[in-house]
């Protein structure tokens, strides 16, 4: 993994080594690519042959239709197993090279070059891969670990202000559920942050791709403590698929998760300083106004969590800044009831 100012070029020379010899194909979308083309191009030169392909923007591309196309595409390259992908843009066109990646010809390596805060901090580390069904996100995949993560935190710098204060609540999300440090780190300097000042940034995305690792390496398929990490994702992924993946950025949405998942918090220990704390920092991140969504339709969505068992729902809460549990015995009614409320007005 290299993260930071220059992580491209400090990466290349192993990178070669990687490539060298070998067919690359790499993962992209159009914006992404007339942003940092130019920069990747200058790392593929060792290969013996690279084709780009492109997606589309955002959570569109997460589908299984894309995914056969890319399969399609690489079999008419004459793609082998020690063929290689290299994924350049957000967290969906990762998720996506990545899935192609883990199946085309039973699994080629694959590398995640992220483009946006969100990515770099999240979607790039832990080998979660997936394409979206209708009725909810990221409900086909398989955990399939990168060779290489190159956080170049010089991309960051052309992100617009709503994506990148969008990935912001991604490591708001950590901060709260790992380390307090962070979440201090983040009160302090969130203004700086937003102005894409690098020397500010890159610290930052370190500490956060730290925390997650430290808590992939001990559970990298899920089974325990790595389901902190999916704090404010219930209601945030029922968010998204219930709008269509449209008109919430995935970040917007897990900040109304945060919001939704301290109204439970409070009722089980956390204390009013620590939530309070929690949800400004949230509300610095200028989070759209919620559309109007059926409460029905919702409560279906979370059921269908990824994190859930046959028996219950599964709940990431807060019990204090930089520490959270998860909580398998909510009942369904409070849930509701909570929900219906915070949908007319969404606070804590």
């Amino acid at each position: 993994m290299r993260v930071g100012d220059g992580a491209l070029s400090e990466a290349a020379s192993e990178l070669a080594d990687w490539q060298a010899g070998r067919t690359v194909f790499v993962i992209t979308s159009p914006k992404v690519w007339a942003l940092h083309g130019d920069a990747v191009e200058g790392v593929l030169e060792p290969a013996a042959k690279w084709c780009r392909f492109e997606v589309a923007e955002g959570e569109a591309a997460k589908n299984l239709a894309h995914a056969e196309r890319l399969w399609d595409q690489m079999l008419d390259a004459e793609g082998k197993r020690d063929s290689r992908i290299i994924a350049v843009g957000g967290g969906s066109v990762g998720d996506l090279a990545g899935f192609v990646a883990g199946c085309f010809l039973r699994g080629i390596e694959f590398a995640q070059f992220p483009t946006t805060m969100l990515a770099q901090v999240d979607a790039s580390i832990g080998g979660k891969t997936a394409v979206n069904l209708p009725l909810a996100k990221n409900s086909v995949g398989l955990f399939y670990h990168p060779k290489w993560v190159v956080a170049e935190t010089r991309f960051l710098t052309t992100l617009p202000a709503p994506e990148l204060r969008s990935g912001l609540i991604e490591v708001i999300k950590a901060g709260v559920a790992l380390d307090s440090h962070l979440f201090e780190r983040l009160e302090e300097n969130l203004d700086s942050l937003f102005s894409g000042d690098t020397s500010v940034l890159a610290p930052v995305v370190a500490e956060a791709m730290g925390a997650k690792i430290a808590v992939v390496e001990k559970d990298p398929t899920e089974q325990g403590g790595r389901r902190l990490l999916n704090l404010g994702h219930t209601l945030g992924h029922a968010l998204e698929s219930q709008l269509g993946y449209r008109g919430l950025r995935h970040g917007e949405a897990v900040g109304f998760g945060i919001l939704f998942a301290l109204r439970l918090a409070r009722k089980r220990g956390l204390s009013e300083a620590d939530g309070d704390r929690i949800q400004h920092l949230v509300r610095r991140c200028d989070l759209p106004i919620l559309p109007n969504l059926d409460h029905g339709a919702l409560l279906d969505s979370m059921r269908l969590d990824k994190k859930n068992r046959e028996d219950s729902m599964a709940w990431v809460l807060p019990v204090g800044i930089g520490n959270a549990a998860v909580f398998t015995d909510i009942r369904d009614s409070e849930v509701g009831e909570e929900l219906h409320r915070f949908l007319v007005e969404p606070s804590v």
